[in-house]
């Protein structure tokens, strides 16, 4: 027998009858803008089926908005949860209609990334992106911007002066922040490490620079080696990360500035090494909440993914609505700090 809600369920949720659902799903009467909305918020909060139907029927005055997102790596954790806070705050919007297309590119090319890029100015009237700074992308949304059509950098700001705005953290101060933990918790002076996925990911780099500068100015004896290369993905940093120890076996910490970091995870914990290494990583997936948990990680940096998908749909319909802007800005957020304290 199904355990789905019922119309009479949804009547008694939002506090109203069953013939004023009736007319909600169906149009067939006018029915109050509030109550509407009170049915709509409690079709949403039972998971009733045609919560669908009506959001249709509530919204279908509001202006619609066709918005698309570009992210990296669809088969990670942190990627994921950022495409369903995106949905999450298409559909919690209450002043319009806003139909947000997420794609992703599997490989970080100027040509895999400037093709996703086209194709999702082709179907929305704006695009946010994440992707390294490369020329052919700058020459891409300076097109775009020719044609009225807005493109943001997220996470990892790129095409200064020509994309529309930046919505992320500020990374500098991620990089010392993280050379702070380390510096901290370490007993003693020793080597420290830094993973980059990219020298083309501006936000790595402005990671990497903070952490050093950090060491340079308030922990000089801390030895900072040669960054590190590990494209984003955890094979690459599990080995690197198994070479690093080989290599330093008097290795205090590390930092990885970017993805990756399920690989220095599954190094650590092949090498017994839990809770001898301050390992610093980004953002609080299901991999690093347990690192944390086993006292494989440290400190995890996060990125609030709600406010992230928020702010920048609102930006977004704003650079719509307005048109753009002549003067490219910046929209910090600010980060979560997660030990295995507090996770």
């Amino acid at each position: 027998m199904s355990n789905r809600p019922t119309i009479a369920d949804l009547a008694r949720t939002a506090g109203v009858s069953v013939a004023t659902v009736d007319r909600v799903l169906n149009g067939r009467h006018p029915v109050r803008e509030e109550t509407a909305r009170r049915v709509y918020e409690a079709a949403k909060s039972i998971g009733y089926h045609a919560v669908g139907l009506i959001r249709q029927r509530v919204f279908e005055d509001l202006p619609q908005y066709r918005l698309g997102f570009v992210l990296q790596k669809p088969d990670q954790s942190f990627y994921k949860a950022v495409a369903k806070e995106i949905e999450n705050a298409a559909l919690s919007l209450s002043n319009a209609r806003v139909f947000a297309q997420v794609d992703f590119v599997a490989n970080s090319t100027p040509t895999a990334i400037t093709e996703k890029l086209r194709a999702a100015a082709a179907r929305n009237q704006a695009v946010a992106l994440v992707a390294p700074d490369y020329p052919a992308v700058t020459a891409a949304i300076e097109e775009l911007k020719e044609r009225g059509i807005p493109v943001f950098s997220l996470l990892s700001d790129f095409a200064a002066g020509v994309r529309e705005g930046y919505v992320g953290l500020n990374n500098h101060k991620v990089g010392r922040t993280a050379a702070w933990m380390i510096a901290k918790a370490a007993k003693r002076p020793g080597k420290v490490a830094a993973f980059v996925g990219s020298h083309r990911f501006l936000g790595h780099e402005l990671r990497e620079i903070g952490f050093r500068s950090y060491f340079r100015e308030h922990a000089p004896d801390f030895e900072v080696l040669d960054t590190m290369v590990n494209l984003d993905t955890a094979e690459i940093t599990h080995e690197a990360t198994l070479n690093l120890l080989q290599r330093h076996p008097d290795l205090i910490g590390f930092y990885v500035c970017g993805g990756g970091m399920e690989g220095a995870i599954s190094a650590i914990r092949e090498e017994r090494l839990e809770g001898k290494l301050i390992a610093v990583v980004n953002e609080l997936t299901p991999e690093s909440r347990a690192a944390l948990g086993d006292d494989v990680v440290t400190l995890a940096i996060s990125t609030p993914t709600a406010t992230l998908a928020r702010e920048t749909i609102n930006l977004m319909i704003q650079a719509i609505d307005k048109g753009l802007t002549g003067a490219p800005g910046q929209t910090f957020l600010p980060f979560d700090l997660f030990t295995p304290e507090n996770i």
